[in-house]
């Protein structure tokens, strides 16, 4: 059976004391196994990042440039290569994997901005004779933790600005779906980076616990549920580390009754069912505001029954599978408990056969729903899509900010003054005009709010620089030495 090995100081090492299976979601069989690393494993790891920061940290940041353009080249060429590893563990269609790549690349390309990104700032004869200026440093070995649901794209948000800004990275990405690291990783090596800037070590929670206590990590990267993230960011702040840690959502969209019904009804479907509903930026609740409701709903269920659920391979599947049997069976728990609480199942797509053992389920719509139920509470990270009817915009804005997330919302209207006031009123970090997915292109940064962000800063772009370095101000001086004297008051401008 094929071993996915770790990736240490630009080597593949395989051995391990514990090896984790890796399945086919299309087809329900393990094909692979993956090394789970060992506390050792982890700090070899953690070590060879830190022999190879004071190389790479010194390194000119145009020879750090022409590292990420040569990955760009290399991860275009061989996008086709990547998306079938993709396909192949995480189960998601073919052209969704691609998609996938493709907005990672974004984070590649704003990498190469790096010399500009890293400027700082100077002011002359702030005091006689006296000049100031800013620089950003790295912060040091940098840690990436990464979810099975893009694996890939997530990855490319972490590592692309964490290594342009001059740090060295442990990536610890999914077991489930772990092979794309090593892929991007080797990528890195052939472009030029130098061993040990870029380390991949698998494992499960033994792995993170290492990582988070291991003195010689000083930054933690993760993206995940929230009751992870809130622990990770809990104990790695603990430990004097430099967090950022993205949960969970549970993602609004709002129609008011102006709105293109066939518009939202589309975009609907497309935000909710897309990548089988496993991302965190998947619309999970459709909000219908006023009397469009009962049309809405029926625009959206006359649409669900043409979707084509198959293998990614399948050129003509629009939906693959979850991405184990677990989750799959958690995913139609909240479809099959939703009438007990109260609301209509509009779409049962638990009652859905295939003709294969892979991890299959059909897409669900469920009306009725309100808030307090667990088919609207949880996020079900799923294709699900729940429908809550509200009276009016008010309702609906106070539905929004009330919800414990705050990850991204949308609104469709043809009212531009609505949707003005919508953007500054919803509590989310992610907002969409007639947009149901509203991820920032790579020049601007991702992230939520509320229960959906533990830290400070957003993920990739802007956010990444200062989240990845640390700034110093510097204060200089060359006085005349006839001029030196002691002076032992507070230093003062003049």
């Amino acid at each position: 059976m094929q071993q996915i090995p770790h990736y240490i100081n630009g080597t593949r090492v395989a051995d391990a004391e514990r090896y984790g299976p890796v399945f086919d979601p299309a087809t329900g069989r393990q094909e692979k196994e993956v090394a789970l690393a060992s506390p050792s494993r982890v700090d070899e790891a953690v070590r060879a990042a830190e022999a190879a920061l004071p190389g790479w940290r010194s390194a000119s940041l145009a020879k750090r440039a022409a590292v990420f353009y040569r990955v760009r080249q290399l991860l275009t060429e061989r996008k086709s290569e990547l998306a079938a590893i993709l396909t192949s563990e995480h189960g998601k269609v073919l052209s969704d994997a691609e998609g996938e790549i493709s907005r990672g690349l974004e984070n590649i390309e704003f990498a190469t901005g790096l010399g500009h990104m890293l400027k700082g700032e100077r002011s002359e004869q702030v005091s006689t004779g006296v000049d100031v200026h800013s620089i950003r440093q790295p912060v040091g070995v940098v840690a990436c933790i990464t979810p099975f649901n893009f694996p890939a794209m997530v990855p490319l948000w972490m590592i692309g600005s964490a290594i342009a800004c001059g740090n060295t990275v442990l990536l610890k990405p999914s077991e489930k779906d772990p092979s794309s690291s090593v892929f991007i990783a080797e990528l890195f090596t052939e472009a030029g980076l130098p061993d040990g800037v870029l380390n991949v070590v698998h494992g499960d929670r033994e792995a993170v616990e290492t990582i988070l206590d291991h003195p010689g990590v000083k930054a933690v990267s993760f993206v995940g549920s929230t009751p992870i993230a809130r622990t990770i960011y809990t104990r790695a702040a603990a430990k004097g580390k430099r967090v950022q840690a993205l949960g969970g959502a549970k993602n609004h969209m709002v129609v008011l009754p102006d709105a293109d019904l066939d518009m939202a009804a589309d975009a609907a479907i497309s935000a909710a069912y897309g990548s089988a509903g496993e991302r965190c930026m998947a619309i999970s609740v459709m909000v219908a505001v006023g009397e469009i409701a009962d049309d809405l709903v029926e625009a959206v269920r006359s649409r669900m029954a043409g979707l084509r659920i198959g293998p990614g391979t399948d050129p003509s599947s629009e939906m693959g599978p979850l991405i184990t049997a677990e989750h799959r069976d958690r995913v139609a728990s909240y479809v099959t408990g939703a009438s007990s609480e109260g609301a209509t199942v509009v779409v049962d797509g638990t009652q859905q056969e295939f003709g294969s053992d892979g991890f299959f389920i059909g897409v669900s719509l469920v009306d009725h729903v309100k808030p307090g139920m667990k088919v609207y509470d949880d996020e079900i990270f799923g294709p699900v899509l729940s429908v809550v009817r509200v009276a009016t915009y008010a309702d609906a804005v106070r539905l929004v900010n009330e919800n414990q997330y705050g990850n991204g919302v949308a609104i469709f209207t043809r009212d531009g003054g609505a949707a003005r006031q919508f953007e500054v009123e919803a509590e989310a970090g992610m907002v969409g005009v007639n947009v149901p997915i509203p991820v920032p292109v790579g020049t601007y940064s991702f992230g939520g709010w509320k229960d959906s962000l533990f830290g400070d800063t957003h993920m990739y772009g802007p956010d990444s620089i200062r989240f990845y370095t640390r700034g110093k101000v510097v204060t200089t001086r060359w006085p005349d030495p006839s001029t030196s004297a002691i002076d032992l008051g507070f230093p003062q401008v003049d």
